[in-house]
């Protein structure tokens, strides 16, 4: 029986879905935490197949997680199941080294379809950002379009925390970063986006951080 270690920071999510996992997909639940630390800490004893991950982690990004992970363990598989925008943050998973991304919301046969595709050792991505992966390819971005797509993994973390309002002294805390390294990457955000001040910056953010929350 395969094992499955989830990694949410919403207890009822973990619960609901340890149950539908357990159910339908024949899998075993060896292990959950809400934390990456945790994760970290728990994930060798436990020895999972599969690890099951959000990327809205309160102690640290999942994108560093998955980083982590794939150091210390290159033979272990993630999914990450988020409410996060595919179009943005599933190419950013994949070259962090998880194997699928699948989006909060989807049917539970799409789950267990995703789960299974990882464990047999495939990739699981929509066949909507296959399409937009594809296109991007063979497509060159006008210059001066660039949008959150051309920020790097760290300045995306930036630019969602300045549009859910956080101050620079909150987001270095939460990062465990400098003020001055925050206000580094603010200035690099506003010249990849084209953005002439720090209120452009934050009306920008907080607009993508409205629309990927009705998406």
């Amino acid at each position: 029986m395969k094992r499955i270690f989830l990694v949410d920071d919403h207890p009822m999510l973990r619960e609901g879905l340890s149950r539908l996992i357990e159910n339908k997909s024949g899998c075993q639940i060896c292990g959950e935490s809400e934390t990456a630390s945790d994760a970290l800490d728990a994930i060798p004893a436990a020895a999972p197949d599969i690890v099951l991950m959000d990327i809205s982690l309160p102690d640290k990004s999942g994108l560093e997680l998955i980083k982590d992970l794939q150091a210390r363990f290159p033979e272990l598989r993630i999914l990450v199941f988020s409410m996060h925008d595919e179009m943005l943050y599933a190419e950013r998973v994949m070259r962090a080294g998880a194997k699928g991304y699948l989006m909060k919301g989807e049917s539970t046969e799409k789950l267990i379809e995703a789960i299974d595709c990882v464990l047999s050792g495939g990739l699981y991505l929509s066949r909507r950002v296959c399409d937009h992966v594809l296109n991007s390819m063979s497509k060159n971005r006008s210059p001066g379009k660039a949008g959150p797509q051309s920020l790097t993994d760290r300045e995306l973390e930036i630019f969602e925390l300045i549009g859910r309002g956080r101050t620079n002294a909150q987001i270095a805390a939460q990062l465990h970063i400098s003020p001055k390294t925050v206000d580094a990457h603010r200035t690099n955000m506003r010249t990849k986006l084209s953005l002439p001040d720090s209120a452009s910056l934050m009306r920008e953010a907080v607009l993508w951080v409205e629309l990927a929350a009705a998406n």
